[in-house]
């Protein structure tokens, strides 16, 4: 984990990697909570018989699930300590590399990509990689977009 005081403390750490963290599990049960929230109810995601029969393993996590899951991820990994508002600014790329199952256990390794001083807050920009137990490369790759702002409210 990276520990710093400040957001701008960031910019000293362009280009480590942090990680990987602590494991995350997704039990089918997280997988039909995301099926009910997102009304996404393929029968991929939630008949394990028919993803048994035809693909020959577990029901396959949605992707968007696992990339909802970044933000938990993150935080095992970068804590700033007089963070105020973290705001997430969305992402510049996703790619869903390999299915996440049920059952899977997955984690999150971050690069500080870039980080900029703007008016008011610190912009980091991260390179995510998601991993599972199960496989040694990535099943998801990320470019997210992370504001930081100081208690009072400020970014530097």
């Amino acid at each position: 984990m990276l520990e710093i005081d400040t957001p701008k403390e960031l910019l000293r750490h362009v280009g480590e990697t942090i990680g990987p963290g602590k494991w995350v599990d997704i039990p089918q049960s997280r997988i039909d909570a995301f099926a009910d929230a997102t009304d996404d109810r393929q029968w991929i995601h939630l008949d394990a018989e028919r993803t048994q029969n035809e693909l020959g393993h577990a029901p396959v996590a949605h992707g968007y699930l696992t990339l909802s899951m970044l933000a938990v991820m993150m935080y095992d990994l970068v804590h700033i300590e007089t963070a105020g508002r973290i705001v997430n600014y969305g992402m510049n790329k996703v790619r869903f590399i390999a299915p996440v199952l049920a059952g899977d256990r997955a984690r999150a390794e971050v690069t500080i990509g870039r980080v900029t001083c703007e008016d008011n807050f610190v912009r980091a920009i991260f390179d995510v990689s998601i991993f599972v137990e199960r496989l040694e490369k990535p099943v998801m790759i990320a470019q997210s977009i992370i504001l930081y702002f100081n208690q009072d409210g400020s970014g530097q």
